[in-house]
């Protein structure tokens, strides 16, 4: 029996969609509106994550920040809650408060400084967020794997939702 191509091309092992918690959102930067924004367009559109010792994706995800700790709310593609994650945030916060230190620091570079140092300062954002990525990729072990370039896309989520302006 052959399996139509449209099937194949469609892995379980995905997410379909994201929603942040409204009350876990910082609002007023149209930075990291934007960065968050682009950030979930860029997971829908390519991402690999599935629950551990499940087959039951793709899946929804709905991200929140409670009492200092992320939490990670998975679905079904039917929107049946399957797994709850909560993670502290306390490994996070110090790499999280880096990264916006520098981000800042970029956007104010984009608007006046030369090319080389709009790049060198892209350069420790680039480290910063990968720092962030490993540091998620490791907590979630055992629980969601995830691949490294949807750990990035997670990170910036997490850090526009830590975000309060």
């Amino acid at each position: 029996m052959n399996t139509p191509a449209s099937v194949e091309s469609k892995p379980r092992a995905r997410l379909v969609e994201i929603t942040l918690d409204d009350d876990s959102i910082g609002r007023g930067n149209a930075n990291i509106d934007h960065e968050r924004e682009v950030a979930i367009y860029d997971l829908i559109d390519g991402n690999s994550f599935a629950l551990a010792g499940r087959d039951d994706g793709p899946y929804r995800l709905n991200l929140a920040i409670v009492e200092d700790r992320l939490v990670l709310k998975v679905s079904n593609e039917a929107a049946v809650l399957l797994e709850t994650h909560t993670l502290a945030l306390s490994v996070l916060k110090r790499t999280i408060k880096d990264y916006f230190l520098v981000l800042d620091g970029y956007y104010q570079a984009v608007r006046n400084a030369q090319p080389s140092r709009i790049q060198a300062i892209d350069v420790g954002r680039r480290g910063l967020h990968d720092e962030g990525s490993q540091i998620l990729l490791d907590r979630l072990a055992g629980r969601i794997a995830i691949d490294f370039d949807t750990a990035r896309r997670l990170f910036t989520l997490i850090a526009a939702l830590h975000w309060k302006g």
